[in-house]
């Protein structure tokens, strides 16, 4: 393992104003998504939209770091038959995979689910780093309700994330170790912030179990935050402290990044917490967001999977993308959407 190399890759994947995209929606996923937009989810729609992200110039070069692939996307090719990871190459960002195979009912634990995928992993990793991936995503989902989650739950599912970060270094490739407690419940912020504690303990105990060298990864968690159906949801500034404290807590200084998934926030709310972390700074790590829906429910819509609106759908990647960017160094305001708009 060549750590150098990892903690370089690592850093910029967290450089300042620059965030990563998460297009590594599953099948089930991106054909939810064309069906609220009237789309097929045809192998050549879905490669022809996710050609569009990555042919987006200015938001590619200047405020994306790297993108998060599907296995599918790996292997496709453009139009004009460029594989797809050549084109995000020469933007300058980095490419990344995502490895996990999704989630399976936790035995015992009713309600629960651990991740799986690990079987064969160490083989994948070796095809993929050969392909150009040079980072990777495992995401475990965390659920909030009543009696949930259990410690067998958060346990096995912090065990295998530090397993597949280990296979993720030993194959030279960084892992992003992705624990997601999700914001679906009635649940409110300070039950949020119990919760995620535990879980970043259990993990960062986990991958120094298998150690996994701290300075060749990054960290994908979710904010603090109120749950969906929550009565009082928390204001931003609540939001960015408490995260921001929570972190500081659990985080090792030696970890290069941090990049919040959005968890299902709006596009602007997921954009103005990050942003109101930054004026809360200097922080000990990188700060930035790897964010799926908050950067493309925009683009899907505008694009709507037509030719004709291809430039409209990259325009609106490119708003979203520099938005975040800006947030990332604590220099977005909201003034700026209504101007775009």
């Amino acid at each position: 393992m060549n750590l150098t190399e990892l903690n370089r890759i690592a850093t910029a994947m967290v450089a300042p104003g620059k965030g990563i995209l998460a297009a590594d929606e599953s099948s089930g996923t991106i054909k939810k998504r064309f069906d609220a937009i009237g789309v097929a989810s045809t192998e050549e729609n879905r490669r022809d939209y996710r050609e569009m992200l990555f042919r987006s110039k200015d938001a590619m070069s200047q405020y994306i770091s790297g993108v998060i692939l599907y296995d599918e996307t790996i292997w496709q090719n453009a139009a004009d038959g460029t594989p797809l990871i050549k084109l995000i190459e020469s933007s300058g960002a980095i490419p990344g995979i995502k490895v996990d195979e999704g989630t399976q009912a936790l035995p015992m634990c009713p309600g629960e689910l651990v991740t799986v995928g690990l079987d064969k992993l160490a083989e994948r990793l070796k095809k993929y780093y050969e392909r150009g991936a040079r980072f990777a995503k495992w995401r475990a989902v965390i659920d909030i309700g009543s009696g949930i989650p259990s410690m067998t739950a958060i346990s096995v599912n912090a065990h295998a994330l530090a397993r597949y970060a280990a296979l993720c270094q030993a194959a030279q490739i960084v892992p992003i170790v992705e624990p997601e407690v999700l914001m679906d419940g009635d649940h409110d912020i300070d039950r949020c912030y119990e919760v995620t504690g535990r879980v970043l303990n259990k993990t960062f105990q986990e991958l120094r179990v298998q150690r996994v060298a701290l300075e060749g990864m990054v960290l994908k968690p979710n904010m603090a935050i109120s749950g969906k159906k929550c009565a009082k949801q928390a204001s931003v500034e609540e939001v960015a402290e408490k995260t921001i404290r929570l972190l500081k807590a659990c985080v090792p200084a030696a970890v290069p990044g941090i990049a919040f998934l959005s968890g299902g926030q709006s596009d602007e709310e997921a954009t103005a917490h990050l942003n109101a972390m930054h004026k809360l700074g200097p922080l000990p790590w990188g700060l930035t967001f790897s964010y799926g829906r908050a950067l493309q429910a925009a683009p899907q819509k505008a694009w709507s999977g037509k030719a004709e609106n291809v430039a409209a759908g990259q325009r609106a990647f490119s708003h979203r993308a520099r938005m975040n960017g800006l947030a990332s160094k604590g220099e977005w305001q909201s003034g700026l959407e209504q101007k775009a708009a």
